[in-house]
């Protein structure tokens, strides 16, 4: 049996702190490639993603500090040399109910995570309030029909002195049958 989706997901984890090497733009793209193949009813592709690097993390911070009421730019953006912005692009279809489809956005996050963790980089996805603000929603050129889910923060991976643990998971926990009728 070849393990190396299981071994992938197994050995998954967040990066906090990052490098300053990113994937390339074209590096990008295969690895959007492979994440679009999610499960997606009726094959609606209800997501975007836009890519931030350079100057834009600086522009991203200022709508960040705007949307708390703050002047200048918060630094959160300049935490990774690449942020990936994760948007849920509803279609109107009474076939596929919203939360299906941002389900599939998240979809497409999450295997992006996975796949560039695998690849060898540091990733970690980031939220807050202010993903729904309009000064964030307006720097990412949102339009009516989308939301920002948060941000995969992507770099190289640090060396570290020490290996780090990730505590397993008990999958009985919750896996459960159905109940008896």
């Amino acid at each position: 049996m070849n393990s190396g989706a299981l071994d992938a997901a197994l050995a998954r984890r967040s990066w906090s702190k990052v490098t300053d090497e990113a994937p390339t733009h074209e590096e990008l793209l295969r690895f959007v490639a492979a994440a679009g193949r999610v499960a997606d009813h009726k094959s609606l592709h209800p997501w975007r993603l836009i890519e931030i690097r350079g100057a834009d993390r600086q522009r991203l911070g200022r709508a960040i500090n705007k949307s708390e009421g703050d002047k200048g730019s918060s630094s959160k953006p300049m935490r990774a040399p690449l942020l990936i912005a994760v948007v849920a692009s509803y279609s109107k279809t009474h076939k596929v109910p919203r939360w299906e489809q941002e389900a599939v956005a998240s979809g497409v996050a999450h295997l992006l995570s996975l796949l560039l963790d695998e690849a060898g980089w540091g990733v970690f996805w980031r939220t807050g309030d202010y993903t729904r603000s309009k000064a964030v929603a307006k720097a990412h050129g949102l339009k009516k029909n989308e939301e920002l889910l948060g941000w995969l923060y992507v770099g190289g991976k640090p060396q570290r002195s020490r290996p780090t643990r990730r505590k397993g998971l008990d999958a009985t926990r919750f896996v459960s049958r159905m109940p008896k009728g």
